[in-house]
């Protein structure tokens, strides 16, 4: 039982971050990835049997390359089931990944501790791709079968692996960018046009060189692997701009700035290829996913900011100045006015009573009481 629990426990070490090794843990125990991959297996076999008894491998594109999609159309119906599985119907399985955490509030938690919004969106992002990756490695061995009936072919079977794992980056990044909004209208309308940028800007400048060099060349692969980083930072940045607690009220909404992205880096790398002969779209590309990546960046103070002293009802406040600082303050005595005395040391004079005039008069001394004027 010890030696179980301690499978169990160092299944995934926790050096690969703390996001990827829940999402991971959570992925792998649960039944809707363990049925769906045992039959993806069943399906890969049938697909290896049609294609001993059609050869429909036989045809083949002119053009090898990273994500030329008319080469792998046209690989036979082993590597279009592989792409239907690991390109698509498993990437959009993150259609629900933010949407758990922001539906019950469980991101405010999350930022609550070390990580950062960057941090759990790229968790959510490797553990949905490598469950990708892992059945897509685990269907190469029919490919290799295949060999038996002269499908083999190394370099373009590398080109087809080289695109599968591209279009699944690209699809898991975008399907959890679409997952942070509210509503399956907004999710669908979001990956749509995730798609559609996608494929207009990849497809302008992975074209337009191959077209130029009249084949898959070093500015195509150059081209492609742009294409990929730039859409899988778009589609995480989007899903990091959902995260954002506080949003002011002069300032734009990170995931509108990010959706204004999609829409216009199409005209940027279409202009980008004209300016650079077909060539360079590649410019247009990193730029747009630079944009991405400091179009939402939360504010931080400078390390040289001390943080404020807290201020806790009826706690002890930390004194402000030191009491050497504090000035004393010096009292003045009152200094009372003399006394005025007569010379001869009689009493001072008594104020008579108002005269017909209204003033008053001084009353002599000597006058006695009840004595009459």
């Amino acid at each position: 039982m010890r030696g179980v629990e301690a499978v169990m426990k160092d299944d995934l070490p926790d050096r690969f971050g703390p996001m990827l090794v829940k999402e991971m843990r959570q992925n792998m125990r649960r039944g809707s990835f363990i049925i769906p991959f045992l039959g993806v297996h069943v399906l890969a076999v049938g697909a290896v049997v049609l294609e001993f008894q059609t050869g429909a491998q036989d045809q083949f594109s002119e053009i090898i390359g990273m994500l030329n999609i008319e080469m792998l159309l046209s690989s036979g119906p082993l590597w279009l089931a592989i792409t239907a599985i690991c390109a698509i119907i498993m990437p959009l399985g993150g259609l629900v990944l933010m949407g758990q955490e922001l539906d019950e509030g469980n991101h405010e938690l999350l930022l609550l501790t070390k990580l950062s919004r960057w941090k759990v969106v790229r968790g959510k992002f490797f553990s949905l791709w490598s469950l990708s990756v892992l059945t897509l490695f685990s269907l190469l061995p029919y490919v290799i079968v295949r060999y038996q009936i002269g499908g083999v072919e190394l370099v373009r079977d590398l080109a087809c692996t080289l695109t599968v794992l591209a279009l699944s980056a690209v699809m898991c990044a975008g399907a959890i960018g679409a997952s942070s909004f509210r509503g399956l209208g907004a999710r669908i309308a979001t990956m749509l046009l995730f798609i559609a940028s996608a494929m207009i800007s990849g497809g302008v400048a992975i074209y337009a060189s191959g077209a130029f060099d009249r084949g898959s060349g070093v500015f195509w692969h150059l081209n492609a692997f742009a294409a990929t980083l730039c859409f899988v930072m778009m589609g995480l940045g989007l899903a990091r701009s959902r995260l954002r607690l506080v949003v002011h009220a002069y300032e734009v909404k990170p995931s509108f700035m990010v959706v204004g992205l999609l829409i216009f880096t199409p005209f940027v790398v279409a202009m980008t290829t004209a300016m650079t002969a077909g060539y360079a779209g590649l410019v247009g590309l990193i730029g747009m996913a630079l944009v991405a990546i400091y179009a939402d960046v939360t504010p931080k103070a400078p390390a040289w900011v001390k943080a404020p002293g807290a201020n806790i009802p009826g706690g002890t406040r930390e004194p402000e100045a030191s009491v050497a600082e504090v000035p004393v303050p010096v009292e003045i005595p009152a200094v009372n006015p003399p006394i005025p005395t007569s010379a001869q040391g009689e009493d001072p004079p008594v104020p008579d009573a108002a005269n017909s005039n209204g003033a008053a008069g001084p009353v002599s001394g000597s006058t006695k009481s009840g004595e009459g004027e």
